[in-house]
């Protein structure tokens, strides 16, 4: 048998608009035609061709020739006594990435995972416990939005989208903003960039790439000096602090928006009230708001949550010294869906196939 036969046809879900309709014009087709399909496919979530009653009766015929329309299957359904919903995907090859959809009362955000597993080795994250395994392809992170949005009860919306799952954002580029694409253009799923953020460890020479893509920019700080980030955080010894805030005051310039800084509260480490004076002071030329995120634990953290005493005091004492602050609320910790909680190891463990 010729190797060379074998199906190679695109996945419809790794294209953006502009690649389908090139793919189409080359077949021989309208250029109009893309943005028909584009539309059917993600506006209305219709696949069958049959079912497409404004493309020609020939066109319909050849659409399943031309495209694969597979995305990642849902493995397993969690939901947590808050509401929260953890979601177990297929990726092929034996792997998986969980997905999280956050309820709020004015929004729904869903968090999704970039990467199987991550290379950035954090000391607090559990999904860091894998190592990277694979870089998700465009198809597999929309996959996660279109998966998750499948299996929502009709009154569920979701309204925001965070890049703050399994794996570094930046660190699978070509996944991460093609996603962002299909999920902004107006023609499909109409995603306002501004209800989209990325989140970086501190990958200062891609920050760059969230400016110019419009979308939001979180990091992941966790630490008030080098000392103490590049104990948590080994990143830190490539990007230093003065570098990444740096890249961060850039950031907000060009963009004219706010930064949020990402602080995890570990007992003893982080979380003391001279911390609180040193974060203030290190990111106050940063237009920012402060996410403080108590240290939600798993097995073999090695690290422990702050007391709730401390954690309050730690606010206060934010807020007096004038900072932009809020207290992320812990979320699904019952069904390991809280952030730095995410690892399919367990969910494969533990799934109901």
């Amino acid at each position: 048998m010729n190797s060379e036969a074998v199906n190679t046809k695109p996945n419809f879900y790794d294209l953006s608009l502009n690649q389908i309709t090139d793919i189409l014009v080359q077949l021989g087709h309208k250029k109009f035609r893309a943005e028909q399909l584009f539309k059917w496919v993600y506006e209305k979530q219709v696949v069958d061709p049959e079912l497409m009653l404004n493309l020609s009766k020939d066109f319909r015929k050849n659409i399943p020739e031309i495209f694969d329309f597979s995305l990642p299957a849902v493995l397993k359904e969690l939901i947590s006594k808050d509401g929260t919903r953890k979601y177990l995907f297929d990726v092929g090859n034996g792997q998986s990435v969980e997905t999280v959809l956050i309820p709020n009362k004015e929004r729904n955000t869903l968090c999704v995972s970039s990467q199987v597993g991550c290379n950035m080795a954090c000391k607090f994250c559990y999904t860091a416990k894998q190592k990277l395994k694979k870089r998700l392809s465009v198809s597999e992170i929309i996959g996660q939005y279109l998966g998750v949005k499948s299996h929502l009860p009709e009154d569920i919306q979701i309204t925001n989208i965070v890049f703050m799952g399994m794996g570094e954002p930046l660190d699978n580029p070509d996944g991460v903003f093609g996603a962002v694409e299909i999920l902004h253009n107006p023609l499909g799923i109409n995603f306002s960039k501004r209800k989209i953020t990325i989140s970086t460890s501190g990958l200062v020479d891609r920050i760059p790439m969230i400016t110019e893509a419009g979308v939001r920019l979180a990091v992941s700080l966790n630490g008030v000096n080098d000392k103490i980030r590049t104990e948590l955080m080994p990143i830190n010894k490539k990007w230093p602090l003065d570098e990444l805030l740096n890249a961060c005051k850039e950031h907000a310039d060009r963009s004219k928006d706010k930064v949020t800084f990402e602080y995890i509260l570990m007992r003893g480490l982080t979380d003391r009230l001279e911390d609180a004076v040193a974060l203030k002071r290190i990111t106050k030329s940063v237009p920012c708001k402060i996410n403080i995120i108590p240290f939600n634990e798993h097995p073999e953290s090695g690290y422990q949550r702050s007391k709730e005493g401390d954690i309050r005091a730690f606010q206060e004492k934010l807020i007096s010294l004038g900072a932009h602050v809020l207290r992320r609320k812990t979320m699904g910790d019952d069904i390991y869906a809280a952030c730095g909680q995410l690892n399919s190891v367990v969910s494969q463990q533990n799934s109901i196939q």
